[in-house]
């Protein structure tokens, strides 16, 4: 019985001293979403979602686009049409080429401090600041050079190993795309 009793508790000090940015990443499923209006959910294939929380604070205007075209299924099939390894994936177009966008007007940058990190989610845009629309990258890895020169709008918030996973190219040969995007609280609606 002591060793029984020894055994857990070495047990439990081994899982005490887990490093806390191990602890910090949940597994999908097990992220509390506490904003769901500013949440996204973004299924990619396999059945593997990512979970996208949303900067209002930060981007209002083009969080409140994102979750307009969400809301209208305009993500639902669309192919990561640029991926560039070490530095993001570029989704939002409708043809495919990166030449595409909504049919709503370009938006007004909303630059801020916020900076560009392993999974944040800045819109795309031309060579004018004011011209980003529908397109969207996530970033793999920390990518300051952005800083200050696009939107950030999200933050991936778990299931970043499956965007890590996406087909690269410019564009991809066989390119993955977005089987579905919602807004959470529509998600979580229509559960009920």
């Amino acid at each position: 019985m002591r060793n029984l009793l020894m055994a857990a508790l070495s047990a439990l000090l081994l899982f005490a001293a887990v490093p806390a940015a191990l602890a910090a990443d949940p597994a999908p499923g097990a992220v509390k979403i506490t904003d769901p209006e500013n949440t996204i959910y973004l299924d990619l294939k396999d059945g593997h979602r990512v979970i996208i929380k949303l900067l209002p604070d930060v981007a209002p205007q083009t969080v409140g686009r994102i979750k307009k075209l969400t809301r209208e299924g305009f993500y639902n099939g669309i192919i990561f049409h640029r991926v560039i390894p070490d530095f993001m994936a570029q989704t939002g177009d409708p043809t495919g080429t990166g030449m595409g966008g909504s049919d709503y007007a370009d938006l007004p940058a909303e630059f801020s401090s916020v900076p560009f990190e392993r999974g944040t989610l800045g819109l795309a845009r031309a060579a004018s600041p004011n011209s980003g629309n529908s397109q969207f990258f996530i970033c793999f890895k920390d990518s300051s050079f952005l800083n200050g020169n696009y939107t950030v709008f999200g933050q991936v918030i778990s299931g970043m190993e499956y965007v890590d996973q996406i087909a690269p190219g410019e564009p991809p040969a066989n390119p993955d795309k977005i089987v579905r995007m919602k807004v959470a609280a529509d998600a979580d609606k229509a559960k009920k």
